[in-house]
């Protein structure tokens, strides 16, 4: 049996919680993140936090005093423990506004839900693991574009359209669905950022781009002065990602996997696997 917190009360997993008023029900308002923990440590939740703090300030979240994220960290700790995920697991925190309508409100606080779920080898991806040995094979989604605005970077509950891309790459078959912006061009995946390599050079959809902020990618950006590797964001076309030498995604629960396949083109992953071997020590 497994516990779930709501607000810092556990309950057990398919007990009710909210009702139909809930906001977050209602309009999606709300955020989430998704950790990693190894060994009964947080991967990376310094960068969590600071993207949760950030998206709860543009959503306009009143922060009470005690509301920090060193409280949030001993609550996701807490049930970790409860649920005996120390040794690997992924955890989702999901903060949600409380009951009212579009206009009213009962309060602007947030309401918080910590899940855990073990994870097979810390997801596969534990220090000093290999890259994936099986190439992910990839289509790309044309249905619903991703805006660039606001809300575009931030880890939000209205996940519509890559929801729907989700739906389409399961019954394409493919491991993941790339998602294209606005303007036609590359964003990300359903649940990853993207990355392409051509001619030695690593290059990332910008931020203003649409992509999510995700804390893999900006760790990885933030490491590459440390290589011998040109890394770059820019505006990436589809016509880019197709001319690529080498594709990887990066999210917080797989670190990095490399794109074998994308509508019969296939990629190689010597370089990928460079930075793989590079990388992971310094965040494990």
């Amino acid at each position: 049996m497994s516990f779930f917190n709501y607000n810092g009360k556990l309950f057990k997993d398919g007990e009710s919680i909210i009702g139909p008023a809930n906001r977050g029900l209602r309009y999606g308002d709300g955020l989430f993140e998704t950790l990693k923990c190894l060994n009964g440590r947080l991967i990376l939740s310094n960068e969590h936090f600071a993207r949760l703090w950030k998206g709860m300030k543009t959503l306009q979240f009143e922060i009470p005093a005690h509301f920090t994220p060193d409280f949030l960290q001993n609550e996701l700790l807490k049930l970790i423990e409860k649920n005996g995920h120390q040794k690997t697991a992924r955890v989702r925190l999901t903060i949600i506004r409380g009951n009212g309508g579009l206009n009213d409100a009962i309060n602007h606080f947030p309401n918080y839900l910590i899940e855990t779920w073990p994870l097979q080898n810390g997801g596969g991806r534990e220090k000093g693991s290999q890259l994936n040995s099986n190439g992910l094979v990839l289509g790309i989604y044309l249905e619903i574009k991703k805006s660039c605005d606001l809300l575009s970077n931030l880890k939000h509950n209205n996940y519509l359209p890559s929801l729907l891309a989700a739906l389409h790459a399961k019954k394409e078959k493919w491991n993941d669905a790339i998602l294209l912006n606005n303007n036609g061009r590359i964003c990300e995946s359903t649940i990853a950022n993207i990355f392409i390599i051509k001619e030695g050079k690593v290059s990332t959809p910008a931020l203003t781009e649409g992509c999510v902020a995700g804390v893999l990618r900006k760790e990885i950006l933030r490491s590459s002065v440390n290589t011998n590797l040109q890394y770059e964001e820019r505006l990436i076309t589809v016509e880019d990602l197709m001319e690529a030498d080498e594709i990887f995604l990066t999210n917080s629960i797989n670190d990095i996997r490399w794109v074998k396949n994308i509508a019969g083109k296939t990629y190689d992953n010597v370089i990928t696997g460079q930075i793989n071997a590079a990388f992971l020590p310094t965040i494990y």
